[in-house]
């Protein structure tokens, strides 16, 4: 019993110091390993605890249906009949507003007729393009309708880049102008940076034009009375008094053009007629040329015996 006693503590021991050993050398290993691989398994982990903590990054956005990450221009033409444009013409103005919306222009004109014609665009959040686009075709009869949707995304992501790499650029002649001491470096580092910086405006400024189109959607509404269309529908017809104007426009016409030939014409009759006029004065102040002699005829036999007679 006590040599089984022994035997035993000795492979405890035994085997509490192999698991010891392998534990230190475990350790040594993860201090000697690189610092970025490390980081990398921890950023690793931490890239799937957000993927995890986030799912709906992948998915759409609940309020304007667009995927995450995904920039689009939306714009929509809304052609619409309705009884009183002026009161359509409110409801729109309202519901540009209600969904944190402006208007951008507004045209309104009165026809002949006394019919009102209205022309609006209205700017709108994404989020609220389908809700707007409802509400304005509810307000008449929905003559035409056009929307567009055009993705972006690849010209915002382009437009990022190139921003960062010109302020880098920026950046990296500034620091050359620091540290320039000649003033012939001076000057051209200034050009230069006049031109990186005049680079970097027009990125910027196509930026916050791209932010504000796939921000907002445009909305294009025109109004018309429906007794103005009405209206425009009967004179399509023609009627008795439509012809007879119509023949009178002709006649006038007619005349006119006779009038235009006439105009034409005068001046070469005119200098004809001079020209006979003068051809006829020319020949009556001539002399008139002498008949010429030609060869007797015979007399005849009665006027022969009376001049014997007078001879006699």
């Amino acid at each position: 019993m006590p040599a089984l006693a022994a035997a035993l503590l000795t492979a405890s021991l035994a085997l509490a110091g192999c698991s010891a050993g392998g534990t230190q050398d475990t350790a040594s290993k993860a201090v000697s390993r690189p610092a970025g691989e490390r980081g990398g398994q921890a950023d690793g982990a931490g890239t799937e605890a957000g993927d995890a903590a986030a799912p709906g990054a992948q998915g759409k956005d609940g309020k304007s249906g667009t995927p995450a990450g995904v920039h689009v221009i939306r714009t929509a033409e809304l052609t619409v009949r309705v009884e009183d444009a002026r009161k359509a013409l409110a409801t729109a103005r309202a519901a540009a507003g209600n969904a944190g919306g402006l208007v951008q222009d507004e045209v309104t004109e009165r026809d002949e007729d006394s019919g009102v014609t209205s022309r609006v665009v209205l700017r709108v959040p994404g989020a609220s393009y389908d809700a707007v686009l409802s509400e304005l075709a509810g307000t008449g009869t929905l003559l035409a309708r056009k929307a567009k949707a055009e993705d972006v995304t690849d010209q915002v992501v382009d437009v990022e880049s190139r921003i960062a790499s010109q302020r880098v650029s920026v950046a990296r002649v500034r620091e050359l102008m620091d540290r320039a001491t000649k003033l012939s470096d001076v000057v051209a580092l200034e050009g230069e940076l006049s031109n990186r910086q005049s680079a970097l405006e027009a990125l910027l400024a196509q930026q916050a034009s791209l932010k504000d189109r796939t921000t907002l959607a445009t909305i294009t509404l025109e109004l018309f009375e429906k007794q103005a269309v009405e209206k425009e529908r009967k004179a399509e017809d023609p009627g008795f008094l439509d012809a007879l104007g119509g023949g009178w426009d002709a006649l006038l016409a007619t005349l006119r053009w006779i009038g235009v030939v006439l105009g034409a014409v005068l001046p070469f009759a005119a200098v004809l007629g001079a020209l006979l006029l003068l051809w006829r004065l020319v020949r009556r102040l001539l002399p008139a040329p002498a008949p010429a002699a030609g060869p007797a005829e015979p007399a005849h036999p009665a006027e022969t015996a009376e001049r014997g007679r007078e001879e006699d």
